[in-house]
């Protein structure tokens, strides 16, 4: 073969399609343990404050005290654990070796930098929101009249530090885009926490001895409908940030096949869609039935396999809830990046050091135009959801029912 030949097949073969790998499994499940414990935190104290403080103190001061206890002293650990969980990330991040450089990590926070005042403000707050709380684990404080004041005063400092988490590091160049994508990921962040933070919550209350046999009617049919409620707002911030997300991040379906951004997106968005099945499912078809049986008096055999299936399904979202966060850190730099690099590499002429990335995605009319309209329809289809349930709900209750009288065996369970 003539020299020229040899040159130029050299030459086209120079540049290689970019390699995008998912990255070191010890990285992705450092960053899952930061995610778990500080979205954990926010999610319990909502859970108490918003969805099962009310019904419990309607019951008295008893029930208010066991329920408020139980979440707080789990948020407490939590919020303890996402301290040396930060630390870790940030020791390994820093270690040149690949190992984990922990005085690195304690000197890079308020270190002057905006990435330090991050991190410093991370730590700062997940232990002044586990101080906060930390006296509603007394029967003192969880009844007293300052436990809406605690339970508010750590949700602020939870939000803060999980907020922290994906605020920009730098002075951005346009305001506006990186404010409204900061205000996504705060929808984001604080609807995954709020719901699965709520789950662990929810799965932590139906273990034995936390409400009373005579009460369990009285507290879990208004808490579950009041997390219902809650529940349908997140999954409504989750859907509307994550098509946002999804629209700055992948160039059309079929880029959840042919990159390594789009496949692990397409993983998280099918454990998404069976999370939000069952959530279907109970909104549509457990807690109506819940309804019924405490309209029924409670004393149906049937709602011990009620409790059962409840605890059950309850525990399966949990840990649906858990692998969709594992996930999540995977998700590495941009489908469209990707899409465009190999794109490049593969029409490219000569070898080059580096190629080039992707322009940003251009906001325009239609954009705005398409955005309200998905936001008007997801709001509108949650709102309809949670309404069409809860008529279900009152019909079921307000059906004739038979009731048997309960064995020993239901009593005692």
């Amino acid at each position: 073969m003539p020299l020229p030949s040899l040159l130029s097949t050299a030459v086209l073969s120079a540049a290689s399609a970019p390699s995008t790998p998912l990255g070191p499994f010890e990285d992705r499940a450092i960053a899952w343990t930061t995610w778990v414990t500080l979205m954990g935190f926010v999610g319990l104290i909502a859970l108490s404050l918003l969805s099962a403080g009310p019904p419990a103190r309607r019951i008295g001061t008893g029930t208010l005290t066991i329920v408020t206890t139980r979440l707080a002293g789990l948020a407490i650990v939590l919020g303890l654990l996402a301290v040396p969980a930060v630390l870790t990330e940030l020791a390994h991040n820093a270690s040149d070796s690949g190992g984990y450089d922990y005085r690195a990590a304690w000197n890079l926070l308020y270190d002057g930098s905006n990435a330090g005042r991050l991190a410093g403000l991370e730590v700062t707050f997940s232990l002044v929101g586990a101080a906060l709380i930390a006296p509603l684990v007394s029967r003192v404080g969880a009844a007293g009249r300052a436990r809406n004041c605690l339970l508010g005063g750590g949700l602020a400092a939870g939000a803060v530090a999980l907020g922290t988490t994906k605020f920009p590091a730098a002075v951005p160049t346009d305001w506006p885009r990186t404010s409204f994508k900061t205000v996504m990921w705060m929808l984001h962040l604080f609807g995954g926490a709020i719901w699965i933070g709520g789950l662990a919550g929810l799965l932590l209350l139906a273990a034995p001895g936390a409400v009373g046999a005579a009460d369990r009617g009285a507290f879990w049919s208004p808490t579950i409908r009041r997390f219902s409620a809650v529940a349908m707002s997140c999954v409504a911030a989750i859907t509307l940030s994550g098509l946002f997300l999804y629209w700055e991040h992948v160039d059309g379906p079929s880029q959840l096949f042919t990159t390594m951004y789009g496949r692990v997106l397409g993983v998280k968005i099918l454990i998404f869609g069976t999370l939000l099945l069952l959530g279907i499912a109970n909104q549509f078809w457990l807690h109506p039935r819940i309804e019924a049986l405490r309209a029924a008096g409670d004393q149906r055999p049937l709602r011990v396999l009620l409790v059962r299936e409840f605890r059950a399904i309850i525990a399966v979202e949990f840990l649906l809830g858990l692998t969709v966060l594992f996930v999540a850190p995977f998700l590495r730099g941009s489908a469209r990046n990707q899409a465009f690099q190999a794109n490049a590499a593969e029409h490219a002429t000569a070898g080059t050091g580096k190629l080039p990335k992707i322009a940003t995605k251009d906001v325009s009319g239609a954009t705005w135009a398409w955005g309200i309209t998905e936001t008007i329809v997801v709001i509108a289809i949650m709102a309809a959801g949670y309404y069409l349930s809860g008529r279900l709900a009152r019909r079921r209750a307000g059906a004739p029912v038979s009731t048997v009288a309960p064995t020993a065996s239901v009593v005692d369970s």
